[in-house]
């Protein structure tokens, strides 16, 4: 007689795991902020070391990936209200609260041991935007408008931690590094807000300024993008530390910023999602160009010379 095992081990999907992992720490975002975090390392720095470099961007990554997971931990009813996030692994049932505890708590003690390794300062702060973004912004989030004034902060952190991580210090330079990526978050998220009104309401979550979607919200918008620019063309004026930039620099940041505020007058004067998904899409553009610009602007001497070599003048 044949006895046969009524068990059959069912195949892993790899693809599927590795996909629900990304949604969970959201890749793309933990990628840009990476992006933030060594641009700010390379306006620090005279001589580039690749080893911190390394280390800020895995540390960086972790960082934001648990934050991430923490957030979808904690938000796994919500997301499940809305089309945007109702696929996530959490909502879904794919992957298990508890894996993604595990998760999310391994990230935060890696993250932070490799920042340490680079500096207590970094750790500090990558510390601070962790518990900034998961035990007070994303609890706000269903209580007040103002959670966007909270969620700003560790947003701004990935900036100045690269030059925290260069330096282990933090002064002037870090802290305008901040200021600028803080004023950036407003026009921003608020764009995002703005077509995602209808979706955030369904989760019980009211994120436009004074909680309205009207002109008085686009008003707030242009204040802020006015900020942003003007805080993103100060360092021309060599009033911050070792961190300023040329003129010709400074115009061409505030023709960047003059697109966003473009796009945002659009938006008080249409109040469409056309215009709120132009104005989104700018503000991505805008502070990926700056900090590619600040850092071609510290080192472009260094280019000029290095052009004549490299094709052999």
């Amino acid at each position: 007689m044949q006895i046969t095992s009524k068990y059959i081990p069912q195949k892993v999907n790899f693809s599927a795991v590795f996909s629900d992992f990304k949604q969970l720490t959201k890749v793309g975002l933990s990628l840009s902020v990476v992006f933030s975090s060594l641009a700010g390392y390379l306006l620090a720095v005279e001589e580039i070391k690749i080893s911190i470099l390394i280390l800020l961007a895995i540390g960086g990554y972790l960082m934001v990936g648990a934050s991430n997971a923490f957030n979808q931990i904690i938000e796994k009813d919500t997301d499940a209200l809305m089309k945007r996030t109702m696929n996530r692994p959490l909502p879904t049932g794919r992957m298990h609260v508890s894996m993604a505890m595990v998760i999310a708590v391994s990230f935060t003690i890696l993250g932070l041991a490799i920042l340490y390794s680079i500096n207590p300062k970094s750790a500090l702060f990558g510390a601070i935007s962790i518990f900034l973004y998961t035990s007070v912004y994303t609890p706000l989030k269903s209580i007040t408008p103002l959670a966007v004034f909270v969620g700003a902060i560790p947003g701004a952190i990935p900036f100045m931690l690269g030059w925290v991580a260069a330096t282990n210090d933090f002064s002037i330079e870090p802290g305008m590094l901040f200021l600028i990526q803080f004023f950036w978050q407003f026009p921003h998220f608020w764009a995002i807000a703005w077509l995602q009104y209808d979706e955030y309401k369904k989760a019980g979550f009211n994120l436009m300024p004074m909680g309205q979607k009207n002109k008085k919200a686009v008003v707030q918008i242009i204040i802020y993008t006015v900020c942003l620019i003007i805080v993103s063309v100060i360092p021309v004026l060599k009033l911050t530390g070792n961190f300023y930039i040329y003129p010709v620099t400074a115009i061409i940041v505030a023709l960047l910023g003059g697109v966003m505020l473009f796009y945002a007058v659009k938006l008080y004067k249409n109040q469409t999602n056309i215009e709120a998904r132009q104005l989104m899409l700018s503000s991505v553009l805008y502070i990926t160009l700056i900090q590619v610009i600040y850092v071609v602007d510290k080192f472009y001497i260094k280019i000029l010379n290095y052009v004549p070599i490299a094709i052999g003048i």
